[in-house]
């Protein structure tokens, strides 16, 4: 049996305008994202991060092949909770991680909720 993912909702923004003040008017869309792994970060990525933008990441997670949404510094919901990711995905050279597997973006995320 291989490895599977779950569905979760990653939370898009985009700029439908501006208002009075030439603020942004940001319209929030639920996108449901299928097949993404949910790991645990070891020890000394969750060190790591914490030293370099002082968040405690608590999972990563590994993103389809295929996903082409905008994961910097978004909101996620997946086991009941929302999360936030930190910074931007780490993207792989599609032959490092094998042409069968899936996946090849990573990014970390943090307690949101």
């Amino acid at each position: 049996m291989g490895i599977e993912g779950i569905s979760i909702t990653l939370y898009t923004e985009t700029v439908t305008g501006y208002d009075d003040f030439n603020r942004e008017i940001v319209e929030t869309k639920a996108v449901t994202v299928d097949n993404v792994v949910v790991g645990q970060p070891s020890s000394e990525d969750i060190t790591s991060e914490i030293n370099v933008s002082g968040k405690r990441a608590v999972y990563n997670l590994a993103i389809p092949k295929d996903d082409q949404n905008d994961w910097t510094n978004k909101v996620v919901e997946f086991y009941g909770k929302k999360w936030r990711t930190i910074g931007v995905p780490t993207q792989f050279m599609d032959g490092y991680m094998g042409e069968s597997w899936p996946w090849n973006k990573q990014i970390k995320v943090e307690e949101y909720e």
